[in-house]
This record gives structure tokens, C-alpha cells and sequence, in this order.
């Protein structure tokens, strides 16, 4: 069966008080998002993959040797990374919930340094691809950054939150200022109890 392109949580001009415009979302999932939905589908018709959930497609074409992926993993990934951003995001959500809070300050130290680490991070992902705060396998919290479509299910890692720096998600609305982008991000845009409760089912 076909993946589909999801609906947003929320209407296109959902979270333009919060800086992300109704115009960047028409790009962003209308168009960029629905091309990954229509690549990811043609791209595995017809292979061991078709009929495959979204997770098993990405692990199972993931190549740790190869820094430029193959077609079906970088439309997969990209699939599944935006289905998780837009739920990641919201109107509302702004508290970041105490047991959350509590993981973060025990993680990072404080709920500020957490913000500098994963402004830092996607800041300093050259190129395009994506900063993340996951939680591992020992049950800490860590920052991290990605190249292109790469995520974390790649290294068996929880997502918990992920942020998209590719220019076509923030060049509308921000232009090339990515660290302010990514502050607002995280200041105006996280719908924390979103994370919180991926933190719960983890």
C-alpha cells in the first residue's frame, strides 16, 4: 500500500504568530513533503520494500559507509522526518511539561544550555540535514545533528525532538538566518508536550 502525504495537525496559517508563515508551510508540506510522499513510492514499487512500514525502509537502506544515501533511503527518511516535525510544532504547547523539564536539566544541566546545544547544532550543520534531541539506549538525552534526510532511527535512537534546517524550511520567513530561525524554533514553535510525551513512550 501507497504512503500517503498526512494533512497538518493544523491549518496552514496555524503557526504564523509563532514565525513560521502560512506561505513557507504551502512550500514546505504542499509541495517539498509531497514530492518526497510521490518519490519515496515510485522509488520502492516493485522492490523487497514495498509493503514495508516507514521505519523498516529507513533502517534497513541506511549505508553507514556511504555519505551520499540511495534514492529510496533519502525520500523514505525525508517522509517520515517531516511527518514527525509537523507534530513536533503547534499553536499551542508552549509549557514545557516538569517531567520533561526535569530529563533536560538532568541531561544538559539547564533548560538554556539544552537550547544553546541544539542551536548549536543546527547552526552547524553545513549544508542541509537536521538537529535533533534524542534520547539512547543507556537513557540519556543528547543533542545531535544529521546531514540531508539522515536520522536517528539510523543509529537506534529515540527522536524525541527534530528541527529541519534545510533552506527551504526557514529562507521565506527568516532568509539566511538560521540561528534566529532555530531560536524561534524552540522559543515559539515546540509544542513541548509533544516531546514530553515521546518521552513517556520511550
Amino acid at each position: 500500500m501507497a504512503f500517503e502525504l498526512p494533512d497538518l495537525p493544523y491549518a496552514h496559517d496555524a503557526l504564523a504568530a509563532g514565525g513560521m508563515s502560512a506561505e513557507t508551510l504551502e512550500f514546505h508540506h504542499d509541495l517539498h513533503h509531497k514530492a518526497y510522499v510521490d518519490n519515496g513510492n515510485k522509488l520502492i514499487a516493485g522492490t523487497e520494500w514495498d509493503g514495508k512500514s516507514l521505519e523498516e525502509i529507513i533502517v534497513g537502506t541506511y549505508d553507514a559507509k556511504s555519505v551520499a544515501q540511495n534514492g529510496i533511503f533519502n525520500n523514505i527518511s525525508q517522509l517520515w522526518n517531516h511527518n514527525e516535525f509537523w507534530k513536533m510544532m503547534g499553536p499551542t504547547g508552549r509549557a514545557m511539561p516538569s517531567e520533561l523539564e526535569a530529563a533536560i536539566t538532568d541531561s544538559f544541566g539547564s533548560v538554556d544550555d539544552f537550547k544553546t546545544a541544539f542551536g548549536a547544532a543546527g547552526a552547524g550543520q553545513f549544508g542541509s540535514g537536521w538537529c535533533w534531541l534524542v534520547k539512547n539506549a543507556d537513557g540519556g538525552l543528547e543533542v545531535t545533528k544529521t546531514e540531508n534526510g539522515v536520522n536517528p532511527l539510523c543509529f537506534g535512537q529515540t527522536v524525541l525532538l527534530g528541527c529541519d534546517v534545510w533552506e527551504h524550511s526557514y529562507y521565506i520567513d527568516f532568509r539566511n538566518k538560521r540561528p534566529v530561525y532555530l531560536s524561534n524554533f524552540l522559543d515559539n514553535l515546540v509544542d513541548w508536550e509533544n516531546v514530553a510525551s515521546r518521552l513517556a513512550a520511550a
